[in-house]
Protein backbone atom coordinates (compact mmCIF):
# COMPACT_ATOMS: atom_id res chain seq x y z
CA UNK A 1 0.00 0.00 0.00
CA UNK A 2 1.77 3.45 -0.78
CA UNK A 3 -1.44 5.59 -1.39
CA UNK A 4 -5.09 6.78 0.14
CA UNK A 5 -7.80 8.92 -1.43
CA UNK A 6 -10.40 10.15 0.51
CA UNK A 7 -13.41 11.75 -1.14
CA UNK A 8 -15.49 14.21 0.72
CA UNK A 9 -17.66 13.53 3.39
CA UNK A 10 -20.67 15.13 2.63
CA UNK A 11 -23.16 15.95 5.42
CA UNK A 12 -26.04 14.49 4.74
CA UNK A 13 -28.15 14.73 8.32
CA UNK A 14 -31.00 17.30 8.02
CA UNK A 15 -29.61 18.83 11.20
CA UNK A 16 -25.90 18.90 11.28
CA UNK A 17 -23.86 22.18 10.84
CA UNK A 18 -22.86 23.52 7.79
CA UNK A 19 -18.94 23.29 8.57
CA UNK A 20 -19.25 19.27 9.33
CA UNK A 21 -18.38 18.43 5.68
CA UNK A 22 -15.33 20.29 5.65
CA UNK A 23 -14.26 19.78 9.29
CA UNK A 24 -14.59 15.53 9.67
CA UNK A 25 -12.75 15.19 5.72
CA UNK A 26 -9.85 17.48 6.63
CA UNK A 27 -9.40 15.47 10.02
CA UNK A 28 -10.42 12.07 8.44
CA UNK A 29 -6.92 13.27 6.42
CA UNK A 30 -4.80 14.41 9.07
CA UNK A 31 -5.44 11.60 11.24
CA UNK A 32 -4.47 9.25 7.80
CA UNK A 33 -1.08 11.21 7.42
CA UNK A 34 -0.18 11.39 11.12
CA UNK A 35 -0.90 7.97 11.25
CA UNK A 36 0.52 6.42 8.38
CA UNK A 37 2.80 6.91 5.79
CA UNK A 38 0.45 6.51 2.34
CA UNK A 39 1.01 9.35 0.14
CA UNK A 40 -2.50 11.61 -0.01
CA UNK A 41 -3.93 11.24 -3.81
CA UNK A 42 -7.05 12.77 -5.09
CA UNK A 43 -8.39 9.93 -6.36
CA UNK A 44 -7.85 5.85 -7.35
CA UNK A 45 -5.35 5.25 -4.26
CA UNK A 46 -4.45 1.89 -3.36
CA UNK A 47 -7.35 2.62 -0.30
CA UNK A 48 -10.05 4.38 -0.79
CA UNK A 49 -12.73 6.05 1.42
CA UNK A 50 -16.14 7.31 0.63
CA UNK A 51 -19.07 8.42 2.62
CA UNK A 52 -21.22 10.83 4.03
CA UNK A 53 -22.88 11.87 7.31
CA UNK A 54 -26.16 10.18 8.04
CA UNK A 55 -27.47 11.80 11.50
CA UNK A 56 -26.51 14.30 13.45
CA UNK A 57 -28.91 14.17 16.64
CA UNK A 58 -29.10 15.95 19.76
CA UNK A 59 -31.78 14.73 22.36
CA UNK A 60 -32.04 14.13 26.07
CA UNK A 61 -29.78 11.26 27.70
CA UNK A 62 -31.39 11.34 31.24
CA UNK A 63 -33.81 12.24 32.50
CA UNK A 64 -34.31 14.31 36.48
CA UNK A 65 -37.27 15.35 38.02
CA UNK A 66 -37.11 18.90 39.24
CA UNK A 67 -40.08 20.45 40.96
CA UNK A 68 -42.23 17.95 40.09
CA UNK A 69 -41.67 17.86 36.52
CA UNK A 70 -39.52 15.95 33.99
CA UNK A 71 -36.47 17.48 32.17
CA UNK A 72 -33.30 16.28 30.46
CA UNK A 73 -30.37 15.99 32.70
CA UNK A 74 -27.58 15.75 30.13
CA UNK A 75 -28.40 15.98 26.55
CA UNK A 76 -26.30 13.69 23.97
CA UNK A 77 -24.85 14.25 20.41
CA UNK A 78 -25.10 11.51 18.59
CA UNK A 79 -23.04 11.30 14.74
CA UNK A 80 -23.54 8.77 12.13
CA UNK A 81 -21.11 8.74 9.13
CA UNK A 82 -21.62 5.51 6.33
CA UNK A 83 -18.04 4.94 5.12
CA UNK A 84 -17.36 2.87 1.98
CA UNK A 85 -14.03 1.59 1.52
CA UNK A 86 -12.52 -0.09 -1.05
CA UNK A 87 -8.63 -1.64 -0.23
CA UNK A 88 -7.69 -2.27 -4.03
CA UNK A 89 -5.12 -4.40 -3.38
CA UNK A 90 -7.03 -7.09 -1.36
CA UNK A 91 -11.00 -6.24 -1.87
CA UNK A 92 -11.48 -9.19 1.13
CA UNK A 93 -11.01 -6.17 3.29
CA UNK A 94 -13.29 -3.85 1.76
CA UNK A 95 -16.65 -2.86 3.64
CA UNK A 96 -19.40 -0.65 3.81
CA UNK A 97 -20.61 0.30 7.44
CA UNK A 98 -21.71 2.87 9.75
CA UNK A 99 -19.79 4.61 12.37
CA UNK A 100 -21.66 6.24 15.19
CA UNK A 101 -20.28 7.49 18.25
CA UNK A 102 -21.94 10.26 20.88
CA UNK A 103 -20.52 12.70 23.80
CA UNK A 104 -22.88 13.70 26.68
CA UNK A 105 -23.48 17.48 27.34
CA UNK A 106 -24.81 19.22 30.79
CA UNK A 107 -28.45 20.10 30.58
CA UNK A 108 -27.60 23.68 30.60
CA UNK A 109 -25.81 23.39 26.88
CA UNK A 110 -28.00 23.40 23.87
CA UNK A 111 -27.19 22.22 20.26
CA UNK A 112 -26.51 26.23 19.69
CA UNK A 113 -23.91 26.43 22.17
CA UNK A 114 -22.32 22.75 20.99
CA UNK A 115 -22.19 23.51 17.37
CA UNK A 116 -20.63 27.09 18.33
CA UNK A 117 -17.72 25.32 19.96
CA UNK A 118 -14.99 24.25 18.38
CA UNK A 119 -13.96 21.01 20.13
CA UNK A 120 -17.21 19.76 21.69
CA UNK A 121 -18.20 18.18 17.64
CA UNK A 122 -14.52 17.27 17.26
CA UNK A 123 -14.65 15.12 20.21
CA UNK A 124 -17.24 13.01 18.85
CA UNK A 125 -16.16 12.71 15.49
CA UNK A 126 -12.67 12.42 16.69
CA UNK A 127 -13.90 8.87 17.92
CA UNK A 128 -15.89 8.52 14.83
CA UNK A 129 -12.31 8.60 12.64
CA UNK A 130 -10.31 6.76 15.30
CA UNK A 131 -12.85 3.77 14.66
CA UNK A 132 -12.30 3.83 10.62
CA UNK A 133 -9.06 4.03 11.05
CA UNK A 134 -8.87 0.62 13.24
CA UNK A 135 -11.54 -1.07 11.35
CA UNK A 136 -9.53 -0.31 7.89
CA UNK A 137 -5.74 -0.11 8.53
CA UNK A 138 -5.20 -1.15 11.94
CA UNK A 139 -4.52 -4.77 11.33
CA UNK A 140 -1.55 -4.37 9.09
Amino acid sequence: MRTISIGTIQNNSPTGPSFLTQRFTEDLKDYFQRNTNLKQVPRDGDLQFEGNIVAYDFAPATVQQVNGVEQAGTNRLTIQVKIRFTNTKDDKQSFEQVFQNFDDYQANRNIATINSDPTAVRSTTDKIITDIFNKSVANW
